[in-house]
């Protein structure tokens, strides 16, 4: 009842955002049905009835990707402040965004089930002729199980997802407690402080004092006098490096004003008072080779089986698997690339618009990447294909121009969805960029200049990856 009150007190623009999801679930179930009927009309041909199966593999990620996408940038399920004391935490928001995608998904698939049956003739009494009608099973019983799984099978996993990213995580790090700390040289045991190479012999960390048999109560007036005189010394009269000692003369301690307070690991109760320690920054280049090699394997992949595939043979489940890793390589080399982008952008003493084009395409790397490298995947593969109906005078047909408009009309969506996210989230740099006196044409022009580098560098990077695509599949 909550995702059903979100839904219908949404903006305009989220309800556009929904309504994306389920046309492309409405797509990616009528080609799901299509598969079933196809399988209902060859029985003779399990072989093209599975590969047809296959390719819906496709716009299936298509359209979750895009599902998560959409759910991410919905405005009504994030976390705010206060909500939790009303029962709607982190865990309770994140089944809320599931609950709305399965239930846009869900519209999508009973959209693709009345257009099956509209095209079939059960509603109407009379079928549909043209190229679709041999994937209809027309006059034949559609089996109710395997309607109910294929249609169910877009919603479960577009809310599966959306659940798995938007899943609750403890901003706080990982204790170590189980970690075995290594110090000095036979110093063994699980100490709670780490000690650092040579902190055993520098002057005056290890003295101890000499007078062990002293009182307590001597003891004790000794530490109080030492607290009384430090308190009553001025703040910098004690130079740095200077040591302490008890009343028998025993050296205690180095005192020194410009060490830091040591630290320990775990729950980190004796770190530094001034506050916490700065996060680390994001490394968005460390998964850039494993892109390149991931995109590699798949383009060899598709090299070997266009090599082994007929020339009059639909694309196998071999160039499926190669345009899979590719699009995987890109996705994982995008937010690299796009932080490279940012960082060519200010090199060679830049000024103050290259300086800022460049901080943002770095800050947003993680943001807009993975989205960049997919739409450069799909648009490859668009390449390809053309490249391939150019070469031998094939028709795609009605079923497989569904399949090309639901991938590419999701990676693009999703990446627009993306940009806008991205916007709303340095909506305060912005805004303190006006309050500066910064005026709106830099930050437009700041924007063209991210939108110019970015198609420098993805531009022939997606022409390379076309080509070197085409060329086993036009042979």
């Amino acid at each position: 009842m909550l995702a059903l009150r979100l839904t219908r007190a949404a903006r305009l623009a989220v309800q556009l955002r929904r309504l994306l999801v389920a046309s492309a679930s409405a797509g990616t179930g009528f080609l799901l049905l299509c598969a079933l009927g196809h399988a209902l009309t060859h029985p003779d041909a399990p072989g093209a009835s599975s590969l047809r199966l296959a390719w819906c593999a496709a716009p299936l990620a298509a359209t979750v990707y895009l599902a998560v996408a959409v759910a991410r940038a919905d405005p009504g399920t994030r976390p705010r402040p206060g909500l939790s004391a009303i029962g709607l935490g982190p865990g309770r928001l994140m089944a809320v965004s599931a609950a709305t995608t399965a239930l846009s998904a869900a519209l999508g698939s009973v959209a693709a089930l009345l257009g099956f049956l509209y095209l079939r003739g059960d509603l109407t009494g009379a079928p549909v002729d043209g190229a679709v009608s041999g994937v209809l099973a027309l006059g034949q019983r559609l089996p109710a199980p395997a309607v109910v799984t294929l249609l169910a099978l877009v919603p479960a996993a577009a809310s599966a997802a959306v659940a798995l990213t938007l899943r609750p995580r403890d901003p706080r790090p990982a204790p170590s407690a189980g970690s075995r700390r290594y110090g000095r040289f036979g110093a063994y045991g699980w100490g709670a402080a780490r000690e650092t190479f040579g902190a055993y012999g520098r002057y005056g960390a290890r003295l101890a004092s000499a007078s062990a048999s002293a009182s307590a109560p001597a003891s004790a007036s000794a530490s109080a006098s030492a607290s009384a005189s430090a308190s009553a010394q001025p703040a910098g009269g004690r130079p740095a490096g200077a040591a302490q000692a008890d009343p028998s003369g025993a050296l205690l301690t180095q005192a020194s004003d410009t060490r830091p307070p040591a630290t320990t690991d775990g729950d980190g109760s004796a770190r530094d008072a001034t506050g916490p320690a700065p996060a680390t920054p994001r490394a968005h280049t460390s998964l850039l080779p494993w892109g390149i090699a991931v995109l590699t394997a798949g383009l060899a992949v598709e090299t070997y089986a266009g090599d082994t595939a007929t020339r009059d043979a639909a694309p196998s489940a071999g160039v499926l698997l190669g345009w899979a890793l590719a699009t995987l390589g890109l996705a994982l080399a995008g937010p690299g690339l796009t932080h490279l982008c940012g960082r060519l952008l200010q090199a060679v003493r830049p000024g103050a618009l290259r300086l800022l084009a460049g901080r943002v395409l770095m800050e947003e790397s993680h943001r807009i990447g993975r989205p960049l490298g997919v739409v450069c995947a799909v648009a490859s593969a668009a390449y390809a294909a053309a490249a391939l109906h150019d070469a031998d005078a094939t028709d795609f047909g009605p079923l497989s121009v569904i399949g090309a408009v639901v991938v590419a009309g999701c990676t693009v969506a999703t990446l627009l969805t993306a940009a806008v996210e991205a916007k709303h989230a340095r909506t305060d740099t912005t805004d303190a960029l006006l309050r500066l006196g910064a005026p709106p044409t830099t930050l437009r022009a700041a924007a063209a200049l991210r939108a110019g580098a970015l198609l420098a560098v993805f531009g022939p990077l997606t022409l390379v990856v076309a080509q070197l695509a085409s060329l086993p599949l036009a042979r």
